[in-house]
């Protein structure tokens, strides 16, 4: 039999238990500052209609054209595709299952998400997101809420405003005006033909927007003089962005405007933002998002205004790590040292009573010997085991103890500690001591 060995898929990681407490930490911190602006869970589907996401992010993305996932189901035919992202999805949900028949929504969602590109720091195949999405509220003001929402969770946290991150933010208008700065886009940049790359070529009359974010270091002087989009917008699209300014302003949030900003998909409009952070290279975009009016009606629901953001969760935890405010690895409050077999079922008992009652216990576990009869190992090698396991003490459950009906509670991480003896016949002393 051919033993070949299997590894993950390029780009698709395991998150391993060393690792895996960071996301775990990070996740809890989401879970309490979405509860603190009444944010509530949405869990949708990772395999979606591909029709989804060409009619909600428009076929000419980058994401729609070479980067999804997409197969065809082999029991009816059907377009699937992996989710890029997740805001269609949860629009989707939202017209399917009639969210907002009887009030607006605030949403928020933690899962995987899948894009076919070149791996590189912080930007992988298979990657995670958090997003929070707002569906029914047309005012500034949520706007702005969206915003100090992310800013509440930099801060959750440990990260320094303006040292660890800023704020960016434009506006994109409406649909209006951003035809009229289309056209004069494209009448500028076809002026300027022989200066374009071929990706600015291809995407002159499809999405000449996203001609502003060339990474192409010799088309940027001429990207920094083509027309501005803020130069276009209305009195109702400048009194918005006002309203949001004004707001953020008055809660301490430093800002600075960027009439280039754009997003990746078709579907915003009016305010755009991203959150960027100086330490994480060309990956320094750790949150992005926006309002996105039409994409309801777009996707065959009803006109509702919206507003939502993405962040990275590989990519936060990567900025984390570089500014070493990663939470302490968990472990055990104790350590069971059991040296007889013939003890372990009468132990357990007092373990499991002992977890009841709050205390987390790893017990050692018995192995194989040569001639396939279980042994527990040496007393000093389950010390060892005790030390490397974290845990803060060790409970030896020697046969003196047994006999005893107590255990000797050894410390581990405290110098010069004395060991004690406490009676199995009442377990609140002992809990109360594993506590403190």
């Amino acid at each position: 039999m051919d033993k070949l060995k299997i590894n993950a898929i390029k780009g698709m990681n395991d998150i391993l238990p060393d690792t895996s407490y960071q996301w775990e930490w990070l996740e809890s911190k989401v879970r309490a500052v979405m509860a603190s602006f009444a944010y509530r869970n949405i869990r949708t589907p990772i395999v979606e209609s591909t029709h989804l996401f060409v009619r909600g992010l428009g076929d000419v993305t980058d994401i729609v054209e070479k980067e999804m996932y997409s197969f065809e189901d082999k029991m009816n035919g059907d377009a699937l595709t992996l989710r890029p992202e997740n805001t269609a999805g949860v629009v989707r949900a939202a017209i399917e299952h009639n969210l907002l028949y009887d009030a607006p929504r605030r949403l928020y969602y933690m899962g995987p998400m899948f894009r076919h590109e070149r791996p590189q720091r912080g930007r992988y195949r298979q990657f995670h997101q958090v997003g929070a999405e707002a569906l029914g509220f047309g005012g500034a003001e949520v706007d702005a809420e969206m915003i100090l929402l992310a800013d509440s969770l930099w801060r959750e946290l440990g990260l320094k405003q303006g040292t660890d991150y800023r704020l960016e933010i434009g506006s994109l208008g409406q649909s209006a005006e951003r035809k009229e700065h289309r056209a004069a886009l494209i009448a500028y940049f076809e002026a300027h033909l022989d200066q374009l790359d071929a990706e600015a070529v291809r995407r002159l009359h499809t999405n000449p927007l996203r001609i502003l974010d060339t990474k192409n270091p010799e088309m940027q002087t001429l990207v920094e003089e083509a027309p501005k989009l803020m130069d276009y917008l209305g009195e109702a699209s400048l009194a918005h962005f006002k309203t949001v300014i004004g707001i953020l302003e008055a809660h301490g949030i430093v800002y600075a405007i960027n009439p280039r900003l754009v997003r990746g998909m078709d579907y915003y409009n009016l305010t755009v933002f991203e959150f960027v952070t100086p330490h994480l290279g060309s990956q320094g975009t750790i949150c992005g998002g926006g309002r996105y009016d039409d994409l309801m009606a777009q996707m065959g629901g009803k006109a509702v205004p919206a507003v939502g953001w993405g962040l990275g969760i590989e990519r936060v935890l990567e900025l984390l790590k570089e500014l070493k405010l990663q939470a302490p690895e968990p472990t055990p409050d104790a350590y069971a040292v059991i040296p007889d077999l013939g003890n372990v079922p009468r132990v357990m008992l007092i373990l499991q009573a002992l977890r009841t009652a709050g205390i987390s216990v790893q017990m050692h576990a018995s192995s194989q010997n040569t001639d396939g009869h279980a042994a527990m190992a040496s007393f000093k090698s389950q010390f060892k085991r005790a030390d490397s396991s974290g845990a803060r003490h060790a409970l030896v459950f020697g046969a003196d103890e047994l006999a005893d009906n107590s255990v000797t509670v050894k410390p581990l991480r405290e110098i010069g500690g004395e060991q004690q003896s406490f009676s199995l016949s009442e377990l609140g002393a002992l809990v109360s001591f594993l506590k403190n």
